[in-house]
């Protein structure tokens, strides 16, 4: 992994400001990575794609996170932390590119689903399950019952069942689902952790602040963007404290 100066990170958030959450996180892939071409990175599965933004994450911002949920059923805004350590035992490794299931008279051959396959879809459905099924589609190889060939249309819902049931365990890092207690009302649920969502905002966050800082030594100085930025975080500071913010 390539580490990322301010400026490379300030370069790539204004590259992904309003795209797709899959583009932000080929962007990101990509300026990280060490001479890996993008079509590699968007042909990996969902949570091999994930668990190396996991690992860029404590690269810039470190190991511990600091999550909010909201318990859907009295309201109560909940805070708790979890370590990029205990997300990435979620993450599996580049598993086999195609795997199977035997359902009865039924084998259906496929693959896990990719930043290519969204990206292949990008605006063609506005409803979740509609997306849902034509990337399903996308990621059968090939299916049968018995010695005939069987189109995706015909497979049960069974079948498909077992399918996502099966790209799941295959590649748990890809829904990574969070155990949750209220402490309230004492409600249980699962709530979903995206490490895209997650750190596109630290990075946004980050992205107004260090421009507010730019603009504010540049205006005290008369200092060059580039020389701002190129400075360590505790000089920088320094000076912040100096002229008074």
């Amino acid at each position: 992994m390539v580490a990322l100066s301010c400026h490379e990170l300030l370069r790539v958030w204004e590259a992904g400001h309003g795209s797709p959450p899959y583009r932000r996180a080929l962007l990101l892939l990509s300026a990280s990575s060490d001479n890996e071409k993008v079509e590699d990175l968007a042909s990996l599965n969902i949570g091999c794609r994930d668990a190396r933004l996991l690992a860029l994450r404590e690269e810039l911002f470190g190991q511990d996170l600091l999550c909010l949920a909201q318990c859907p059923a009295c309201g109560e805004r909940l805070e708790f932390s979890l370590t990029t350590n205990k997300l990435q035992a979620a993450a599996g490794e580049t598993l086999p590119r195609e795997l199977q299931v035997d359902a009865g008279e039924y084998t259906v051959v496929f693959r896990l689903p990719t930043s290519q396959d969204l990206m292949a879809l990008e605006g063609q459905y506005t409803d979740t399950s509609s997306l849902q099924s034509q990337l399903l589609r996308r990621c059968l190889l090939g299916a049968q019952c018995g010695n005939e060939k069987t189109a995706f249309a015909d497979l049960p819902n069974q079948v498909i069942e077992e399918v996502i049931a099966r790209m799941e365990s295959a590649d748990p890092a890809a829904d990574i689902q969070l155990a949750l207690t209220c402490p309230g009302c004492a409600h249980r649920w699962q709530a979903l952790f995206d490490i895209v969502a997650y750190l596109w905002h630290e990075i946004h966050t980050w992205a107004i602040r260090m421009i507010r800082e730019v603009h504010l030594l540049a205006s005290t100085y008369g200092w060059h963007e580039a020389d701002i930025l190129a400075m360590s975080p505790q000089r920088r500071n320094l000076y912040l404290e100096l002229i008074g913010t």
